[in-house]
């Protein structure tokens, strides 16, 4: 038992000292991770090639020590933007394969950020909310001015206005009240 243990440990070393240094546990290959930043204009056209880009369409983000490097800055614009009706290779993701990612990829899916544009312009929709506010400060402003409330009489009681109840003197005889006309 203690051969065939040793025999095992020695084959599980050989077979991890044996392995590449490039694969990585989530199976990004190291040509799809990002390099230097392009200095020159080789450089720039290879990094251009290796995202799949134009040359006139490739432009990494700057060399600002974030760790960017050569990746390209892609513009800030959502999944909803992208037609729906198109045959995706991912169509949850409306992405084909081999299209560079976002850096920031998970801000921009379709259950987070819409940045699409608005149906309604902004001029036409901070005038419907000034014209609120103003009519409602209008409305307020007049409703001070002007009260109006419900016309309400006196509150009634039976037994005379409860007359000894409220501590009336019972040798006399009070005043009548009339709640009503008969």
């Amino acid at each position: 038992f203690t051969n065939c243990r040793n025999n095992y440990c020695q084959q599980r070393k050989m077979r991890k000292s044996s392995q590449k240094i490039t694969e990585l546990p989530s199976g990004a290959t190291k040509g799809s991770l990002p390099g230097p930043f392009p200095k020159t204009p080789e450089e720039r056209a290879a990094a251009a090639k290796k995202y799949n880009l134009r040359v006139e369409d490739y432009e990494p983000y700057p060399d600002n020590g974030e760790g960017y490097g050569d990746y390209p800055k892609l513009p800030d614009r959502s999944q909803h933007e992208r037609d729906p009706w198109y045959q995706w290779d991912h169509p949850d993701l409306r992405r084909n394969w081999g299209e560079p990612m976002h850096w920031n990829f998970d801000m921009y899916i379709r259950n987070r950020v819409d940045t699409s544009p608005s149906p309604v312009p902004w001029s036409s929709m901070w005038k419907q909310l000034f014209g609120f506010i103003g009519f409602m400060l209008f409305m307020f402003y007049m409703g001070e001015k002007l009260p109006s409330y419900q016309p309400i009489a006196p509150k009634q009681y039976p037994y005379n206005n409860l007359y000894l109840e409220k501590g009336g003197d019972p040798a006399k005889a009070p005043k009548e009240v009339k709640n009503y006309e008969i």
